[in-house]
């Protein structure tokens, strides 16, 4: 398994030691830019990490949400690209149907990288009606690493957020993410 993070404006800076990739809050909605995201870009990719981005999925006007994030996230071949898809802060969501269509409109826009969706897993369970993830499902599941409870094959795990979001990918070295980033 490989190990890696998630992170946001929460994180003032991170380790990369023992890390195989990093995924960084990019945007939310269509006015919010991760302040540290210029940073924690900075960081990944000079630790040699496999850097994603993320945007938080709030309901409405999906093509526009997926082209700021694309315009503000420094997206190169090989990254990849994430939808958060789960509760908002005022307690409302994006639909289903929404979901599949930003993952959509964000692959249509940049085809040449991987687009994954990150729900936990009772959105996924009791939400999705679609079960579409685009290229990968990226599960919140907090139990063993790489043991997530969903029948569905997965990409990456996350397993806990203490003290801070920690993932697993479904890949058996960096070479193969490597490969499948650039597939």
């Amino acid at each position: 398994m490989l190990y890696g993070i998630d992170v946001s404006a929460f994180q003032s800076s991170y380790d990369t030691a023992g890390l195989s990739f990093v995924f960084i809050k990019a945007t939310e909605g269509r006015t919010y830019v991760n302040p540290r995201l210029a940073n924690q870009t900075k960081t990944g990719r000079d630790g040699g990490l496999v850097v994603g981005f993320y945007h938080f999925l709030w309901p409405g006007d999906l093509a526009a949400q997926a082209a700021y994030f694309v315009s503000k996230a420094s997206v190169k071949d090989g990254d990849l690209l994430a939808v958060d898809w789960e509760t908002t802060g005022d307690g409302t969501r994006a639909s289903c149907a929404e979901k599949d269509a930003f993952l959509r409109e964000v692959k249509r826009l940049k085809p040449r990288n991987k687009v994954v969706l990150y729900t936990n897993r009772d959105f996924w369970l009791n939400v999705d009606t679609t079960s579409y993830a685009c290229d990968g499902l990226w599960i919140a599941d907090y139990v063993p690493a790489g043991q997530p409870r969903v029948q569905t094959s997965w990409t990456f795990h996350q397993y806990t957020d203490t003290p801070h979001d920690k993932n697993v990918a479904a890949f058996a070295d960096v070479a193969a993410l490597r490969a499948w980033t650039a597939g």
